[in-house]
């Protein structure tokens, strides 16, 4: 058996150039967890201070884990880790909320909900690159979806297309997203996904769909946090905003957001 070191970490483990094991605090969200081995977890959280860790629960499996529980998705977590040669090591963990309770119990939540972890861990590409806004975009969104306010089709656009926003890539929604000319009139307003937004009619490229006005400022709506006309919007305009909204992230995204199709058939 391995000599223990500080706080019961194996010696020699997670030691910098001084000797010293590089412990460090944090708080996050448990986004995905993958079985390693036979007791142990690979969690993926994004934090508040660090950004995307990857790091492994050791015996978190076990019935008798003392902190196995709270390392699910959707735990919003205060951590202890220390740092490991290729993955982080976590030796402590408290819950601070567990959205998951709420959102579990109803079937499009879940659904609305796991495609926002999803999203959240690939829009983040980098590890240990602080994604503050990021971040506090994903608790706002969980706790909204866990309060059932609002439709969780609307919740998860507004989410979306906010955290595209952070991340740069803001649709263009009343200006032409190519030449900048005014493109807010008219019954429809051309949309063209891979040119970053509305288009007017003299930029408009191949490819254009033609979304009624009303789904534009719903979208527009769910970018500046508008609940009270995103929540008098009609059915058919929130079907037309999701499919919108889905194929504009996926196009941003290297890889796409397979828990999408989920909630598209909810």
């Amino acid at each position: 058996m391995p000599p223990s070191g500080l706080f019961g970490v194996p010696a020699g483990a997670g030691i910098g150039d001084n000797g010293v094991v590089s412990l460090y605090r944090d708080e996050g969200v448990v986004l995905r967890t993958q079985k390693l081995g036979e007791a142990d977890r690979i969690v993926t959280l994004l934090t508040r201070r660090t950004g995307l860790v990857r790091a492994v629960g050791k015996g978190v499996r076990r019935t008798k884990s003392r902190f196995g529980a709270r390392l699910e998705p959707f735990t919003h977590v205060d951590l202890q880790l220390y740092t490991g040669r290729t993955l982080d090591v976590i030796t402590q963990a408290d819950t601070l909320r567990a959205y998951g309770t709420p959102i579990a119990a109803d079937y499009p939540r879940y659904t609305a909900g796991t495609a926002m972890l999803e999203t959240a861990e690939k829009i983040v590409i980098v590890e240990k690159d602080p994604s503050l806004r990021q971040f506090l975009l994903l608790i706002g969104g969980l706790r909204t979806l866990g309060e059932q306010s609002h439709d969780p089709r609307l919740v998860l656009d507004a989410y979306l297309l906010r955290s595209l926003a952070v991340a740069g890539y803001a649709p263009a929604l009343t200006e032409c997203a190519r030449c900048g000319a005014d493109a807010s009139v008219g019954a429809h307003r051309p949309f063209a996904v891979h040119a970053g937004g509305v288009v007017c009619t003299v930029c408009r490229p191949a490819g254009t769909v033609n979304p009624s006005v009303e789904t534009i400022d719903l979208m527009s709506a769910l970018l500046r946090g508008d609940w009270p006309a995103a929540d008098a919007s009609e059915d058919r305009r929130r079907a037309e905003c999701s499919g919108l909204v889905a194929a504009y992230l996926q196009w941003h995204l290297e890889n796409g957001i397979r828990s999408l199709r989920l909630v598209e058939r909810s």
